[in-house]
């Protein structure tokens, strides 16, 4: 890791510390819900996403000026540096609004457009998931620990999740997901990012999603690789921007659902 790398990762987790202090009181709180999404799909906003980015802005326009913002709620802010921050304050917003605590913050760091640093920080159960290049370390109430994904040989093994497959796929894409399901032994919806972080713990094997946007990706993708897994789209080829994805904590596993997901 280099000397500007390791700086912005210290900076990091300031600005993850920084948001859970503004987003814990409103969790499990009655709050104002904003609907923002097209007609026909709902995509809430509450105060809390938009305090949470906001702070995490001030902070960086602050001691990294230079630097490029681009964020769900209040978009991309062009930078000088070649670095870049991409924030999801809250991805999740519906489980965050249900009282569920499968949600959490994501902030990365890019570096000439590829992702080099990722946190996803959950407040509320004051857990950290920190990938850099070839590590990701989890951290809680007993310090910080090393996380590596689990052997999985075949779909057969594997535990898949993926948010809702109702709501977020198309039906040609549905088909395909059903397909990579029906063949795994266990499947669980409503994970929101925290179910990648269940695969760099050990314990989920695949993560399928589809139409990702920037800010829901950036930060999963040093989580996965630092902890031994694989993040591509559902091709096989990596992600570029936004779009599907396909995150395995076993290069196996990965190989099996893509093949899936091209027939």
């Amino acid at each position: 890791m280099t000397e500007e790398i390791d700086s912005r990762l210290a900076f990091a987790h300031r600005l993850a510390g920084a948001a859970g202090e503004v987003i814990r009181p409103y969790f499990r709180k009655r709050i104002d819900v904003t609907d923002k999404g097209a007609a026909g799909f709902y995509d809430p906003v509450t105060e809390a996403d938009k305090r949470a980015e906001e702070t995490i802005r001030e902070l960086i326009r602050t001691h990294y000026p230079q630097d490029g913002i681009l964020g769900e709620e209040f978009g991309e802010v062009p930078g000088t540096s070649g670095y870049r921050w991409v924030l999801d304050p809250i991805d999740g917003t519906r489980a965050f609004i249900a009282g569920q605590p499968l949600w959490g913050t994501l902030i990365a760091l890019e570096h000439q457009g590829k992702p080099v640093l990722g946190v996803l920080d959950q407040p509320f159960l004051h857990e950290r998931f920190v990938g850099t290049e070839g590590q990701t370390l989890f951290g809680h109430a007993g310090g910080m620990s090393e996380l590596r994904t689990r052997a999985c040989a075949s779909l057969a093994d594997a535990v898949i999740c993926t948010t809702h497959p109702m709501l977020h796929f198309g039906e040609k894409e549905r088909e395909q997901y059903f397909r990579v399901e029906r063949a795994c032994r266990l499947s669980r919806y409503g994970g929101d990012c925290y179910a990648y972080a269940l695969i760099a713990m050990g314990f989920v094997d695949l993560v399928i999603e589809t139409d990702l946007k920037r800010w829901d990706v950036a930060a999963i993708i040093p989580i996965i690789e630092g902890a031994g897994g694989v993040v591509t789209d559902w091709n096989g080829d990596p992600i570029i921007g936004e779009g599907n994805i396909v995150a395995a904590g076993d290069a196996r596993t990965h190989a099996a659902a893509v093949k899936m997901l091209r027939r």
